[in-house]
């Protein structure tokens, strides 16, 4: 078994303590939150230890791995302080507010040779996985141009100030939205190589952006371009959608859907014809134990597990996969221009 740890008990934090508590190979020994009332309930009916801050728990507590659930400008923190117990870790996105930290804290982990991982949960989609392969077989031809879309219902009137309202505290739509879908967009053709321009739109936030645009440039001259909005109440949630095209056609994915159009048969994979071809996270999905929200969430929780088992510190959305993210963001940043919308 082994033993970890959850540090901070919000949304997701919650969540993952559910998934965790009901994993065979994971001991949930401790929580740590300032909340009492979570600490509190959590302590009483399943009878967790917990602390008020993270520190405490070190002093009191062996553990094998921690999970950090806890706000971004604090995941630097609370990454060395965890590396420096010599645990493994699992933190929630966006990795880092600044890349300096982000790359401080991966040559660190590579230094202790301890395994990492990122909570970019769309990699494990089993839609995005399969669209993935499909890639990397070659079967649409040479890969040109790439199109990450996400579109939510986040911000959609103006707000008083929260943490969602301030840059500092990894609020915005390039962290909190965006992150995810340049991520899911590396997954499929690499790390971007420059981020050619972008327009950061304020819609209804004034601290903050609520969209933006933006085109990248990848190796082999593959062309990108991201497009995203959280203030958008034509959705009812999150909807991420990522388009490649190749020489032989093109791939169009989603969290529900993955179709597939071939110009002309290839010898290269046997399931797929000339024309459409259509199948359905049904038909893609990832077996898991738990089931809590959809079950990327439990199945990277068991690669972070595989990989704490078989020691494999390159493993899917380690802390060298995240930097890249991280890199991307700020150039994006760097880059943008930033323009006022009346909402």
């Amino acid at each position: 078994m082994i033993n970890i740890g959850i540090v901070g008990l919000g949304k997701m934090g919650i969540s993952h303590f559910a998934i965790v508590n009901a994993h065979p190979k994971l001991n949930l020994v401790a929580i740590s939150d300032p909340a009492k009332a979570v600490s509190w309930g959590l302590k009483k009916y399943t009878g967790v230890n917990t602390y008020s801050t993270f520190e405490k728990m070190l002093q009191n507590e062996q553990l094998h791995a921690v999970l950090l659930s806890t706000p971004t400008k604090l995941h630097a923190q609370h990454i060395r302080l965890a590396l420096d117990s010599n645990m493994h870790v699992f933190v929630e996105k966006p990795f880092c507010l600044d890349p300096i930290d982000s790359l401080a804290v991966t040559e660190l982990s590579r230094a202790k040779n301890l395994v990492t991982q990122v909570g970019y949960h769309n990699r494990f989609i089993g839609t995005f996985i399969r669209a993935n392969e499909i890639l990397k077989s070659g079967v649409i031809g040479k890969p040109f141009h790439i199109q990450g879309e996400s579109y939510g219902p986040v911000i959609t009137k103006q707000q008083k100030k929260s943490w969602r309202s301030e840059k500092s505290n990894g609020g915005g739509c390039v962290y909190d939205y965006s992150s995810h879908v340049i991520n899911l967009m590396e997954f499929f053709v690499g790390k971007s190589e420059s981020v050619l321009n972008a327009v950061l739109q304020h819609i209804y936030s004034s601290g903050t952006e609520d969209a933006v645009f933006s085109n990248l440039l990848y190796s082999q001259n593959i062309t990108g371009q991201l497009i995203v909005n959280w203030s958008d109440d034509t959705y009812r949630k999150m909807s991420t959608t990522v388009t490649i095209l190749g020489d032989n056609g093109k791939i169009e994915v989603n969290a529900q859907q993955l179709r597939v159009y071939l110009k002309k048969d290839t010898k290269i994979d046997d399931t797929l014809q000339q024309g459409w071809n259509v199948s359905y996270l049904t038909d893609h999905s990832l077996p898991t134990d738990f089931y809590l929200r959809g079950e990327e969430y439990s199945a990277q929780i068991d690669s972070f597990v595989n990989a704490i088992e078989q020691h494999d510190v390159s493993n899917q959305n380690s802390f060298a996969s995240a930097l890249d993210t991280d890199n991307t963001i700020a150039e994006i940043f760097n880059v943008g221009t930033r323009v006022k919308t009346n909402g």
